[in-house]
């Protein structure tokens, strides 16, 4: 085959009016006498490669004859400018070469159901909504990382395997580890992002995170991925500022990016284009009252006692009555992590927040200032029963140079899901991991 111009579908536009050779795979294929309508899809995007008998030779219309669906091939034509082709252009086929065909495809045009997909999850992943998502989870993850770097953060890679919980659970997925004893998968980077912190002032950590908690909720995973950043110098009301505008910027990215896959998804953009700061804040207490008053809106939304925590349907009615996230702040001390900041005004209540999606997707964000005297953390880590040798390198932090200091996490499949209006958190990471979910 004679290759004049090599090019993906992404960059088709370049090259109109002129012979390239593409290479892919067979989404769908048409045939209607003399015309074969090939559906070419290259991981950048797809074309409309047309194969018209008149021509091409015989062996180059006996090879179109012969692709069938996810079939790989290389085909060379001419780019035609088609205001009805979805990509704006189309191919006029000149040559095909099969690279191999594909026999009983096991994912059909037909419906299949949840159960047979996931079992298929490895091919899946090619069709066009799962596609669509996992191009927007990629997206979020470099706008994230790249928003933070352009404020100055520096990436601070944290371990996977730890000695101790980070957060005092006892949810943890353990191994042996050699002759030291128990180590455990992380179900945070945080506890070593501030120490990081400490070096440079501003640090994100980001990778795969672990709870082992038995639920079936299609808002949790049992292997996710989070990015974590921390900031020295940086107050409760610093670290409110902060993650409305690190996640606008993030949406409003992904809308001026991906707006393809967006429509792929056939997500509503008007809510989206409402994301930008300031967002609504709300007290615990006043989030209590708000439950109190209007449960009866939500389907399993049962009034609170004070000290209890929100579930989805809690959330789900916060969030319904704002057009944009809203901040949940001053949670109880008792039912937040150890390392927390009681509010000094208000000792039972810590200087924290969760950040609800908006359209009843729940928390993507926890965050907190975080405790920095070392009596006081001390003292949080015995009320909460744990060990201070475990905890001894942490408490140096507070030992050395110690200052007020704040951070967040933010859950990536979840951010995912809300940004593309995907219901279930399983479809926003190539291989979910879930309670009765290991394989493929």
């Amino acid at each position: 085959m004679s290759l004049l111009a090599t090019t993906s579908i992404a960059k088709i536009a370049d090259y109109a009016d002129q012979t390239v050779t593409l290479s892919g795979w067979i989404h769908n294929k048409t045939e209607k006498g003399k015309l074969i309508f090939l559906m070419l899809r290259d991981g950048s995007g797809m074309i409309q490669c047309v194969v018209f008998k008149k021509n091409v030779s015989e062996a180059c219309f006996s090879q179109a004859q012969q692709l069938t669906q996810e079939s790989a091939c290389r085909i060379t034509g001419a780019v035609r400018a088609d205001t009805r082709a979805p990509s704006g252009y189309e191919l006029d086929v000149q040559e095909v070469e099969i690279i191999s065909l594909t026999q009983d495809y096991p994912i059909s045009p037909k419906e299949h159901g949840v159960e047979f997909l996931m079992e298929h999850r490895h091919l899946w992943v090619r069709s066009s909504k799962q596609h669509a998502l996992l191009r927007i989870r990629a997206e979020v993850i470099a706008a994230a990382q790249e928003w933070l770097n352009a404020q100055g953060f520096i990436r601070f890679d944290t371990p996977i395997l730890t000695a101790t919980a980070a957060e005092g659970t006892t949810n943890l997925f353990g191994t042996d580890y050699f002759d030291l004893g128990r180590a455990y998968l992380a179900q945070t980077g945080q506890l070593y992002v501030e120490s990081g912190m400490m070096s440079f002032g501003k640090v994100y950590c980001f990778g795969p995170t672990f709870r082992a908690e038995k639920s079936k909720t299609r808002r949790h995973l049992t292997e996710f991925w989070m990015i974590e950043p921390e900031v020295a110098f940086a107050e409760h009301a610093d670290n409110l500022v902060l993650q409305e505008q690190f996640v606008s910027a993030i949406v409003q990215r992904v809308l001026e990016r991906r707006s393809e896959d967006l429509r792929v998804l056939e997500r509503d953009l008007e809510p989206l284009k409402r994301v930008v700061p300031p967002f609504p804040r709300l007290t615990y207490d006043e989030a209590i009252d708000l439950i109190r008053e209007k449960h009866h809106e939500v389907e399993g939304c049962l009034p609170l006692a004070w000290g209890e925590d929100f579930g989805a349907a809690h959330e789900t009615l916060i969030a319904q009555q704002f057009d944009r996230p809203v901040f949940i702040e001053r949670f109880p001390s008792a039912i937040k992590a150890f390392y927390m900041q009681p509010d000094p005004d208000r000792p039972e209540v810590a200087l924290c927040a969760d950040l609800l999606a908006s359209e009843g997707y729940g928390e993507i964000i926890g965050g907190s200032q975080r405790i920095h005297d070392p009596a006081l953390l001390e003292a949080r880590i015995r009320e909460h029963g744990l060990s201070i040798e475990d905890y001894r390198w942490y408490l140096d932090l507070r030992r050395y140079g110690t200052v007020p200091h704040s951070g967040f996490g933010m859950g990536i499949e979840r951010a995912v899901a809300w940004i593309s209006g995907t219901r279930h958190i399983r479809e926003t990471i190539p291989f979910p991991r879930q309670l009765y979910r290991l394989y493929p």
